[in-house]
């Protein structure tokens, strides 16, 4: 049976409706209002002051002031009130490096220096198939003099900057090494970066060393992890202690090669939204695997160790001491003048949406070092380098639990590879893609930098 209502009846009704909306619309328009005037305020009150300060200063002040300066301080000083403690302000000098400081490549001889205490400019890194490798130029070595200038303690800063140039261009250098000076005469030009060092323990273990995730860390992790796969390796440890830098992005690459199909991380934003930001496919590492951290592991390489936890099934342990707990994403903006700020827009969640943004990423066996192996290990630099490992097994002990849980693993676990399990050989790689129950089971359980660091390392440059 219909029912109707009449007219009036139904003209009322529509007048309720539009009053209720009216009201609603109206309490939050002046909601609105509000929070705008009161932001207006504050600002003016806010620009009111710093116009004050500025005029009594300009008027009183017995120095000369630097507008282009005075404007920096303002700006750092308004991004360091933020209360974000990675946000900051960036000249169009500092942003100019800080992009060249995240390319892979450098334009240079190849060397990460240091300045000595004597005064000279010590070569702490020579990269490989670098001008400064051809030359036999190695680290511990001094450079006295740059084309026709000796390196006094005046000067050494600007003669180190000096090392970088435009590729193709010469730089002569004299290089001291028991006390004896050598002359080499070197063509700057491009010279990648390595961000990874591989070695294997005499038990199969491979042993990868990420020490920070620059533009092209992820393509120079797969092709080590191949060569580790194709030489025999039967598991792998990743040290990603004290690695603080790089964009997440190269992180979900490398963790895209080890993991099977599902998220690998998502951002929590302002408004409450989450979003997706990567996912792995279904090929993956089938090998027993270990991650390293310390209290100097942050940003991505804490997701990096998180996500591989996470991933329950590929049974990954993490070695040595809580990790920093940055879990959080800086966006930059350029600003009109090429200068730039950084400010927190998002927290990171790892697979399992586990935020670890001020909480850190708890290894599963605390491993601590003391004063003195700590001062050993920075030593080496980086550790990978040491061509056995065996000296720095010998007083490492976070690596040593690391390689003895890897190689415990290897043994009991015998990790099925796709040509076993399409042909019966026994030959291949060992990279494996899920069943399709796998893979379904995986889908259920389914981005500047700079990054900041509380401590500050002791300057280097590459050049």
């Amino acid at each position: 049976m219909n029912k109707k209502i009449s007219l009036g009846a139904a003209i009322a009704l529509m007048a309720i409706i539009a009053s209720a909306t009216f009201s609603v619309t109206m309490v939050y328009s002046r909601q609105t209002f509000n929070d705008t005037v009161h932001n207006i305020k504050e600002r003016e009150a806010m620009y009111s002051k710093l116009a004050e300060i500025d005029k009594w200063v300009r008027q009183n002040y017995y120095g000369n002031l630097d507008d282009s300066a005075l404007t920096d301080s303002l700006a750092k000083g308004y991004m360091a009130g933020t209360g974000d403690p990675y946000a900051k302000y960036l000249t169009v000098e500092e942003y100019s490096r800080q992009n060249q400081s995240g390319l892979s490549k450098s334009v240079g001889i190849g060397v990460v220096t240091s300045l000595d205490e004597t005064g000279y400019i010590r070569v702490e890194e020579v990269y490989p198939e670098s001008p400064a490798l051809a030359a036999d130029i190695q680290p511990g070595d001094l450079i006295v003099r740059i084309d026709e200038t000796d390196v006094t303690k005046d000067n050494c800063e600007e003669l180190q900057q000096s090392i970088l140039g435009e590729a193709g261009t010469q730089i002569d250098v004299v290089v001291r090494r028991d006390n004896v000076d050598t002359p080499h005469p070197l063509t700057r030009r491009d010279v990648e970066k390595p961000t990874v060092y591989t070695n294997m323990t005499e038990d199969g273990v491979g042993y990868v060393q990420i020490v920070e995730f620059g533009a092209n860390t992820a393509d120079q992790f797969s092709r080590a992890v191949d060569k580790l796969v194709s030489e025999g390796a039967n598991s792998l440890v990743f040290d990603v202690r004290s690695n603080q830098t790089g964009p997440i992005d190269q992180a979900t690459r490398i963790l895209d090669k080890l993991l099977p199909q599902g998220d690998i991380v998502s951002a929590t934003y302002k408004d409450g939204s989450t979003q997706v930001l990567a996912t792995s496919d279904p090929a993956f590492i089938d090998l027993p695997m270990v991650v390293l951290t310390n209290e100097k592991t942050a940003s991505s390489a804490e997701l990096f160790a998180q996500a591989l936890k996470d991933y329950e099934q590929l049974g990954v342990k993490s070695v040595g001491t809580l990790t920093m707990g940055k879990g959080s994403m800086q966006e930059t903006q350029q600003l009109s003048d090429g200068s730039a700020i950084d400010v927190t827009v998002a927290k990171y969640n790892s697979p399992s949406g586990l935020s670890f943004d001020g909480v850190g990423v708890k290894p599963d066996f605390e491993v601590k070092l003391t004063p003195d192996q700590a001062a050993a290990l920075e030593a080496l630099d980086p550790p990978a380098q040491d061509p056995q490992l065996k000296t720095l097994l010998e007083f490492d002990p976070q690596l040593k639990k690391a390689v003895e849980l890897a190689a415990t693993a290897a043994k009991t676990v015998a990790p099925a590879t796709p040509a076993e399990s399409a042909s019966g050989g026994e030959d291949a790689p060992s990279v494996s893609e899920p069943s399709s129950s796998e893979e379904q089971g995986t889908q259920e359980d389914e981005e500047e930098s700079s990054e900041d660091s509380s401590e500050e390392e002791p300057s280097q440059d590459e050049e």
